[in-house]
């Protein structure tokens, strides 16, 4: 897939020399308290990680999770991407930032990007998205670019319950 530019930021496919910062980013506090704790705690378990939840997606699908880079120092801000989650009814929309990066906008215009790809890129009419019930940063701006809330719905992979989102395109 050729790189989703934004004003500030490029979304790329992740690759094998990303290991060691996915491995960070899945070892964020907020990443456990909110998503999950996959058991990712070596490199060899990160490059794992990435070829079953990243890699396999885009050779499968054509889309997925991808990295989040910065255009002035292309440094790694987190992961923003779409999905197909067997448990769900449809495609959705998700977003991870190592927490140093979070509150500035980025998570936001990266989001905005994916939504217009799977819009005009793809031709899809809608796009879900699943958080912790307990995230409010998140569900806050799912709020701002348009998402309802549909209420809770149990997910599995993830602590508990998780609040579903629904965006019509």
């Amino acid at each position: 897939m050729t790189p989703l530019p934004t004003e500030r930021l490029r979304l790329r496919e992740a690759s094998p020399d990303d290991a060691p910062f996915v491995l960070r980013l899945l070892n964020e506090p907020g990443w456990h308290q909110y998503i999950s704790d996959p058991g990712v705690r070596t490199l060899e378990q990160a490059h794992q990680w990435m070829e079953g939840r990243l890699l396999k997606a885009y050779r499968e699908l054509g889309f997925g999770f991808w990295l989040v880079e910065r255009h002035s120092d292309a440094e790694l801000l987190g992961l923003c991407g779409l999905f197909r989650r067997p448990v769900l009814d449809g495609p959705d929309l998700g977003y991870a930032l190592l927490a140093e990066h979070e509150g500035q906008g980025y998570a936001g215009e990266a989001a905005r990007a994916c939504i217009a790809h799977a819009r005009d890129g793809l031709g899809w009419t809608e796009l879900l998205a699943i958080t912790s019930p307990d995230n409010p940063r998140s569900a806050a701006l799912l709020r701002k670019l348009g998402f309802a809330d549909r209420g809770l719905k149990d997910v599995e992979g993830y602590n508990g319950p998780s609040r579903l989102w629904h965006l019509e395109l």
